[in-house]
């Protein structure tokens, strides 16, 4: 075999190889969705554990080429959030003494110097019971009633709070639509400053 020959088989190989890895490699991406929620409940809600779950991660700078599928509909790479067991009574919106200790050590968290620079959304949730309208009323006047004893009970700045009520959309055990996962309380870090 001369050595055009050769040397034109070996570029085709190699090129069906990059072809090979690149695809593979669009599929692994494009499988990977968002991380799962995790919901911080009892001794697990600390100042340090909302911390490290609501600071966003700084942006690693590579010199390298990153291909990437452009999917309509693709969902965003997920903001940092915590979710946390605010407990309510059944229909309502009023904090129970659990939940406005817990909140107090979401307040701390929110005045510490890593996540003072930071805007976030108070996002409530619902479980499926009832209408779904009334899920998504109740579910913003939850979000409102947290968003509010933070700025009035700890003097956290309004600007950086925004009430967001989710309803019934986003439930994390749906096997048991009734679970209190199902009815929580999540803090999503705007990775814009203010």
């Amino acid at each position: 075999m001369n050595t055009s020959v050769s040397s034109r088989l070996f570029l085709g190989m190699t090129r069906s190889l990059l072809a090979a890895a690149l695809l593979a490699g669009l599929s692994l991406a494009h499988a990977e969705g968002p991380a799962p929620t995790n919901v911080l409940k009892g001794k697990a809600v600390t100042e340090g554990n909302l911390i490290d779950a609501l600071t966003p991660e700084e942006p690693v700078v590579t010199r390298s080429l990153r291909v990437q599928r452009d999917t309509p509909g693709q969902q965003a790479a997920r903001k940092p959030s915590a979710s946390l067991l605010i407990t309510f009574e059944t229909n309502s919106a009023e904090l129970t003494p659990q939940a406005k200790k817990q909140l107090d050590v979401v307040a701390a968290a929110l005045r510490n110097n890593k996540l003072a620079e930071y805007a976030f959304n108070v996002e409530g949730h619902a479980d499926p019971r009832g209408t779904h309208d009334l899920n998504l009323s109740l579910s913003q006047q939850r979000a409102e009633s947290v968003r509010s004893y933070l700025i009035t009970a700890h003097a956290i700045d309004p600007k950086r709070l925004k009430a967001v009520g989710k309803g019934d959309s986003e439930q994390i055990d749906t096997n048991n639509p009734a679970a209190p996962e199902n009815r929580r309380v999540t803090i999503v870090t705007d990775v814009q400053t203010q």
